[in-house]
């Protein structure tokens, strides 16, 4: 066996058992919609690890914005909510889960292509230090905060990885 074909068994060896070690499986995936005007929109989902292995969400990719970051909500000592970017991602438990939802972690959406218009569909990539590259389809809905319980409250939408 030459020593290229060598390499690649073993990079696809590393890969193999590296996905199998952590699974992920995204449920209740939306985008809130935005007014025609609107620069920015966010997406929500509960993110299920199914492995056991912990996992992390690192990144987003999608071509419905300009730049895609995973943000979350951060209250100041006086009491101010302001949006923060993740960098360090969002852990992902062995055999649990992570919820971004309205007030907290959730994926933003900046210099949008179009309007996230009620029932279209935003095509996204999410990025996973294990379990590698998930895609999801994030249906556009608008309801409001006091209409979208938490993550108890599926309603089992779901694309899986």
């Amino acid at each position: 066996m030459s020593r290229f074909k060598l390499l690649l068994a073993g990079a696809a060896s590393l890969t193999f058992s590296s996905a199998a070690m952590a699974d992920i499986v995204v449920v209740d995936a939306y985008a809130l919609s935005s007014g025609q005007m609107a620069r920015s929109g966010a997406a929500f989902m509960v993110l299920q690890n199914t492995g056991a292995e912990e996992d992390r969400l690192i990144d987003v990719l999608s071509s419905g914005a300009k730049m895609v970051a995973l943000h979350t909500h951060v209250q100041s000592d006086d009491g101010v909510m302001s949006m923060r970017e993740v960098e360090q991602g969002i852990v992902v438990p062995a055999e649990g889960r992570a919820e971004l939802a309205r007030g907290g972690d959730h994926v933003m959406f900046m210099g949008l292509t179009a309007p996230f218009e009620e029932g279209a569909t935003i095509e996204a990539t999410l990025v996973f230090e294990v379990a590698g590259e998930v895609p999801v389809e994030l249906p556009v809905r608008s309801i409001r905060p006091e209409d979208h319980g938490t993550a108890n409250k599926m309603d089992g939408a779901a694309t899986g990885h």
